[in-house]
């Protein structure tokens, strides 16, 4: 399993970085770049034909402001892109998703929330594991023990009031 996780800038790592230890927990190789699709554009495509043909799966970028970088990253490839709009501005992020969610029609990026990377990550396994049945059962084993996990903080809250 292959993933690819590109951020626009290195002030951005904080909020890859979970992402990343994720998609590792999993098994899955993640390759990481920091190309911005503005100041690094040239790099950013030489890195896209790369990811294009040695397996990766799927590509989560992360971008904040104008996040130009999920949108450009999906005009170069049809592998799933994930973005992850990212606080950092005046608008606390809501100017990147608004960016990358308003992709025209045909080259469609998934967004999750502002500063979502663990969700990109998620659903990135999600993605892998459509044709991964051993991954499949590993995720469904661990929304069960989320499941636990919240009935037994239930539990406790119930009993603490009761």
């Amino acid at each position: 399993m292959k993933a690819a996780v590109i951020m626009g800038s290195t002030s951005d790592l904080a909020k890859v970085e979970p992402a990343v230890e994720i998609l590792k927990q999993y098994g899955v190789e993640v390759k990481v770049r920091c190309l911005s699709a503005h100041r690094a554009h040239a790099a950013l495509s030489e890195f896209m034909d790369e990811v294009n043909n040695d397996g990766t799966e799927v590509v989560i970028a992360a971008a904040g402001m104008a996040a130009a970088l999920p949108g450009v990253v999906a005009s170069q490839t049809v592998l799933p892109v994930i973005g992850v709009p990212l606080s950092g501005s005046n608008l606390e992020g809501m100017d990147a998703l608004l960016s990358i969610v308003q992709m025209p029609p045909g080259i469609p990026v998934a967004t999750v929330a502002i500063n979502g990377g663990k969700n990109a990550a998620h659903l990135a396994l999600q993605i892998m594991a459509v044709a991964n049945p051993e991954l499949r059962e590993r995720l469904k084993a661990d929304r069960k023990a989320m499941e636990e996990a919240a009935e037994k903080a239930n539990a406790e809250v119930i009993a603490k009031f009761s």
